[in-house]
């Protein structure tokens, strides 16, 4: 099952006629995809629908990730009656018709829920109406909205509720979705298809449904390819298998074109990965292992930029975020490029492998006990800051490795600024090496 529900067919013809989406709303819990960090297991709002303990709630998040699926769910579980309420069709008087009936149904031994969308929509004065009835426990309330409450639902309404935010659904959520809606449409597609149908639908189940339910009218042999989701969307697909050569392939070519300066090379082929329906966070990842890799610090703002553009990517998604990817591999093509960095970790990381473990020197360790101090800990050690220019004599390597070099600074960018600084500090320590140039 799904997000939403997969009924079996109706005979009436209406039902048949519904939208996708509202054929597909989950009758059982389990059924219910996404939202794991408040409906997964023990989780705080599936204990209370599964403890029948509700209480009125708001359910914020993007459209399509299931507010609406979610209420009815919570009433048909909970055993209440199920009253959806527009904000954008319904004023006062509808208000109160409600309320009425609500209260008389409760003395009735039936509970209500009042599923309002949209609340935000509501003024203060619609929404103060609802108090008296929420504290009296009339009515379970629960308020669906894509703006954040905070601002938009009145403090005293917002006082007597527990606000949960949803997440966008993400492209496996989706694609489980899809994959459950052909089997009760009995078509098919290709794995890949959906998955870039997901991509499209930017964490939107509902957009999804309705990308799949119009390439299902233009489908030949009860298969929609991906022509068919091209003459819906307007926009080319590219599939290609995202754990097969293809996927390396591109990859690699962006990784290249950026250590090689070509920022229009890396640019087609971001283009190439995002067209064809890559994670986004994935290219993110990639970019930000450049940034180290490959410009380390000749630019050490490049792994800040790295770092921001996926934070944008996770915040905007798609296609916004996308932006934010083409902006730094730019950044990144273009800043000075240097493996320094990387080539001495990897150094001393074959030293530490390849040689013998050599004990912390006793000037380096702490002696929070009069007997370590007795042993010797932390004697000789020198604080750089009651020294000149904060640069002490004390050695900080173990006496086997005195004078080992692993990191050799090159001279772009701003490495060339760390190569002198690094050669005024080896020159104060050590007579022996060479003044900065």
């Amino acid at each position: 099952m799904s997000l939403f529900d997969i009924t079996p067919p109706q005979d009436d013809a209406g039902s048949a006629k519904r939208p996708l989406a509202e054929r597909m709303r989950p009758e059982r819990l389990e059924d219910f995809v996404g939202q794991q960090h408040i409906m997964g297991p023990g989780k705080p709002l599936r204990v209370q629908i599964e403890r029948d303990e509700l209480q009125s709630l708001i359910l914020w998040g993007p459209p399509g990730v299931g507010k609406t699926t979610l209420a009815k769910l919570i009433a048909r579980l909970t055993r209440c009656d199920f009253v959806p309420f527009s904000a954008v069709l319904s004023g006062m008087k509808e208000i109160k018709t409600v309320m009425v009936e609500a209260e008389r149904t409760r003395r009735l031994g039936r509970r209500t829920v009042l599923f309002i969308d949209e609340i935000h929509r509501f003024n203060k004065a619609q929404q103060d109406a609802f108090l008296p009835y929420v504290e009296r426990g009339d009515l379970v309330l629960i308020g669906a909205t894509t703006e954040n409450p905070s601002f938009e639902v009145v403090s005293a309404l917002l006082s007597r509720t527990k606000v949960y935010a949803l997440q966008s659904l993400s492209v496996e959520n989706i694609v489980t979705l899809l994959d459950r809606a052909l089997k009760a449409l009995g078509i098919a597609a290709p794995e890949a298809l959906l998955k870039q149908i997901a991509v499209y639908s930017n964490g939107d189940a509902r957009a999804a449904y309705n990308i799949l339910e119009l390439a299902s009218s233009v489908m030949h042999d009860g298969v929609i390819d991906a022509d068919a989701v091209e003459a819906v969307t307007g926009r080319k697909t590219l599939l290609y298998d995202k754990s097969g050569e293809q996927h390396f392939n591109l990859i690699s070519a962006l990784h290249k074109s950026v250590r090689s300066s070509d920022p229009d090379a890396a640019l087609y082929w971001l283009a190439r990965m995002l067209e064809s329906g890559e994670d986004r966070l994935y290219i993110a990842r990639r970019l930000m292992r450049m940034a180290i890799e490959d410009i380390g610090l000749a630019d050490p703002r490049a792994l800040e930029q790295a770092v921001a553009a996926q934070q944008a990517v996770h915040f905007l998604g798609v296609p916004e975020g996308d932006q934010a990817l083409a902006q730094v591999a730019i950044y990144l093509a273009v800043a000075p490029k240097s493996d320094a960095a990387y080539r001495a970790l990897n150094a001393a990381r074959e030293t530490a492998a390849n040689q013998i473990a050599e004990p912390v020197p006793m000037q380096l360790r702490n002696a929070p006990t009069r007997p370590m101090k007795e042993w010797g800990y932390g004697e000789g050690y020198q604080h750089a800051h009651q020294f000149d220019g904060a640069l002490n004599m004390m050695e900080c390597l173990p006496d086997r490795l005195r004078g080992t070099r692993f990191y050799h600074p090159t001279e772009r960018g701003l490495e060339q600024r760390i190569s002198q600084r690094l050669q005024e500090i080896r020159a104060k320590k050590d007579p022996r090496e060479p003044e900065a140039s």
